[in-house]
């Protein structure tokens, strides 16, 4: 018996199942002609897409981009737009077939098993949902409205209802496929502007460092200039001081060479001899005497303080260095 019994529910499942396989993910209605497939293979109607083609590319310009809605793939267009993606001719046929054999289906009596598939009111079991309760929100039986709980609720017909429901749903979709686009435009220009201040982070760490470098180079060769100077003034101070060394020694020895020979002329001469030769050597001693009187380095002679370097100018100038704002 149940062998039986499970033919005639197994078209009905699958014409069911076929139904939504055959439905549009935006309109979320059958697919109606011409039918678009996608790259990524699914399928659209053709003012579906070109509609959300339109929210996601407000500008018109040639060509473009819009996301898939079943799987977000991004669907790249030419110049032609929609109008260059190929046609689902096997979808087309399919639908057709569909939509002949539901009109057979229409012609015949509602079978019983169709009808107990109708839901049933909970209050009422013979009674089927037929009418929606606008004041609760809820579906709901002619048997509740008359005699129920709805009795002095508004209601309306349930197709219309229903009808109303999918159009809102139907723009929800395309609402959130819309916003869902401007959402990944935006997303792909933050990670564009994050790669471009990443650029301009590692350009502006390169221009400091090369003008870092510029100002020690700088002075580095002021710093050389300025030394030069100094060893340059040390030398000709030092050179001074050594002529005056070397005149202080030969004045040491002439003196020297002066006392051994009044020392050598006082034991040895005699006194005839002596006298004779005072007056020369008396001469002579006078004259050492005034050439002991040399010349001497001037006072601070050593000090090198005028070549000493006021950085402090410079310093306060160094310590307010910082980035200059250019006009874009």
């Amino acid at each position: 018996m149940d062998l039986q019994k499970d033919p005639p529910v197994r078209p009905l499942g699958a014409m069911e199942n076929l139904e939504k396989q055959l439905s549009c993910p935006i309109c979320l209605d059958m697919f109606s002609r011409p039918v678009v497939i996608l790259p990524c293979q699914h399928n659209l109607c053709r003012s579906c897409a070109s509609d959300l083609f339109e929210s996601q590319n407000p500008y018109h310009f040639s060509g473009g981009s819009f996301r898939c809605p079943t799987c977000r793939f991004e669907v790249l267009l030419d110049r032609h737009g929609v109008y260059g993606l190929q046609r689902n001719l096997l979808v087309e046929n399919i639908i057709d077939i569909y939509k002949q054999q539901q009109e057979a289906r229409c012609v015949e009596p509602p079978s019983k098993d169709k009808d107990d598939k109708e839901p049933r009111c909970k209050e009422h079991e013979d009674a089927r949902i037929n009418i929606y309760c606008v004041s609760c929100q809820t579906p709901t039986c002619s048997m509740c409205k008359v005699f129920g709980q709805h009795q002095d609720c508004e209601v309306a017909p349930l197709l219309l209802v229903y009808q109303s429901r999918r159009s809102e749903l139907r723009a929800a979709v395309e609402l959130l496929a819309a916003g869902s686009g401007r959402v990944q435009a935006a997303a792909r220009q933050l990670e564009d502007t994050r790669r471009r201040v990443e650029e301009s982070g590692n350009q502006h760490r390169t221009r400091l460092a090369e003008s870092f470098d510029l100002l020690f180079a700088l002075l580095e060769a002021r710093k050389a200039a300025l030394l030069e100077r100094i060893s340059g003034e040390e030398r000709g101070k030092v050179a001074a001081l050594r002529e005056l060394a070397d005149q202080y020694r030969a004045q040491l020895q002439v003196c020297a060479q002066l006392q051994e020979k009044l020392r050598q002329s006082v034991e040895r001469c005699g006194t005839a001899e002596l006298l004779l030769a005072a007056t020369q050597l008396l001469r002579e001693a006078q004259h050492a005497a005034r050439d002991a009187h040399l010349e001497r380095p001037a006072p601070r002679f050593h000090s090198m303080e005028h070549l000493r370097v006021d950085t402090r100018e410079v310093e306060a100038l160094l310590a307010r260095l910082d980035f200059t704002r250019e006009v874009e």
